[in-house]
């Protein structure tokens, strides 16, 4: 379905049609400005020819755990990127999204990635141009402090280390469940934050204990402590 959106831009609607991939969009004749693939089981966000006109990709309640290296070849104005309820897994694996010149929104609500420690220090360090994430503003003094941390001697080392864990992530592609932070994420329920805080009285060093209190405070919970596991080996 096609229509004018509320915002007054045209819009294809491809929400609920299970699809796996994104593919045959030159069909499009690039005549749209939005194109809303929420609740599909795209794993990937590749497939665009170049769509110089598309200025919004909705891609909530998919599967995706990766990023196409030259979506900016592809989609070059693209300013927004809503990927609430993915399964993106590392701060590295954002990198992709850095090559958008015009990306001034983005979501990653219900990921992995967004319960990372210095997640949105990091975010606001890589993406320079970026005013809402999570459809929180940016603040300048955010920026800034940011900025500092990821310039300093520790914050150019985790920077290292950021980019290590996507490269190694990267030969797994879709399907690399097997380590202990490929976890899919979900909203928690009142029983599931009840186990959140047994997991972290059981939790036997200082990251778990971090990495369960931010699930802890954004109310989502991963499969490990679904099945009675607290993931302490998790580096």
């Amino acid at each position: 379905m096609q229509y004018m959106n509320p915002c007054r831009d045209r819009e294809l609607d491809l929400r609920g049609y299970k699809i796996p991939q994104i593919e045959n969009m030159g069909a499009t004749l690039d005549q749209f400005d939005t194109i809303d693939f929420s609740d599909n089981d795209i794993r990937k966000l590749d497939g665009f020819p170049r769509l110089p006109r598309l200025k919004c990709l909705l891609l909530n309640n998919n599967r995706i755990v990766r990023i196409s290296d030259n979506l900016h070849e592809s989609l070059p104005n693209l300013q927004s990127v809503i990927l609430t309820g993915n399964n993106i897994q590392e701060l590295g694996d954002l990198e992709p999204l850095t090559k958008l010149p015009c990306l001034e929104t983005l979501s990653l609500l219900t990921n992995p990635v967004s319960t990372k420690q210095h997640y949105r220090e990091y975010v606001a360090f890589r993406f320079p141009n970026l005013r809402l994430l999570d459809f929180r503003k940016i603040r300048q003094k955010e920026r800034e402090a940011a900025n500092q941390l990821f310039k300093s001697k520790k914050g150019k080392e985790m920077h290292k280390e950021i980019v290590r864990k996507a490269k190694q992530a990267m030969p797994a592609g879709a399907g690399g469940a097997s380590s202990p932070e490929k976890q899919t994420v979900h909203n928690a329920t009142p029983a599931d934050i009840q186990k959140i805080k047994e997991a972290i009285k059981r939790a036997t060093n200082l990251h778990e204990v971090e990495r369960l209190n931010r699930l802890l405070q954004s109310g989502q919970i991963t499969d490990d402590i679904l099945n009675g596991n607290n993931g302490s080996e998790a580096d």
